[in-house]
């Protein structure tokens, strides 16, 4: 796993060990920040289920102000951290070490102008739940202009709408998909 772009381009990151986590490949992440170019600059980025941070780290190489990592694996903690150790990232981040469910009930006094989210493909529960929880808080967790995307397994289709949120894209890259959604 590397760095695709920006500050930090071409940089190895570190993935935890087994099969708990699955860091989303080179290619899908190039895929997405394709997608994301226009927006990326000076966002604040949310990265649910962060694992190793990847996503959240290539979000700050190419221009975001800040993400927010969350992450409650203990495993992925401590690869998550070594990667922002290992690159110098020292300010414009900060990682919670909670559940997606339980960071999405706290009161936030910021909100994101990107989320990202990539539960285990195995728990389809999880995605319900924190799409719904999305959509419910949107006026409190999301920027107007917000862009909330899932990736998923492209067998298991998510619902094209969560409370405020809707569906507004769908890309497949193997057995990949990313959902994207926006408010209504």
């Amino acid at each position: 796993m590397r760095i695709i772009a920006g500050t930090y381009r071409g940089r190895v990151l570190q993935a935890p060990d087994g099969l708990a986590t699955r860091p989303t490949s080179d290619r899908l992440r190039e895929t997405l920040f394709n997608v994301l170019a226009p927006r990326i600059q000076g966002a604040t980025f949310l990265d649910l289920y962060a694992g190793s941070g990847a996503l959240g780290i290539e979000a700050l190489s190419r221009g975001a102000s800040r993400a927010i990592f969350v992450e409650r694996a203990k495993p992925a903690l401590c690869v998550l951290s070594a990667n922002l150790a290992r690159l110098d990232i020292s300010s414009g981040f900060r990682v919670d070490a909670i559940s997606a469910a339980g960071f999405l009930r706290r009161p936030h006094l910021e909100t994101f102008d990107i989320v990202f989210l990539d539960p285990p493909y195995d728990a389809k529960k999880e995605y319900e739940v924190s799409l719904t929880q999305l959509g419910t808080l949107s006026t409190q967790l999301l920027s107007p202009a917000a862009l909330v995307i899932a990736e998923h397994h492209h067998k298991e289709p998510l619902a094209d709408t969560y409370a405020t949120l809707q569906r507004t894209r769908i890309l497949k890259q193997g057995e990949s998909a990313l959902s994207f959604y926006s408010k209504r």
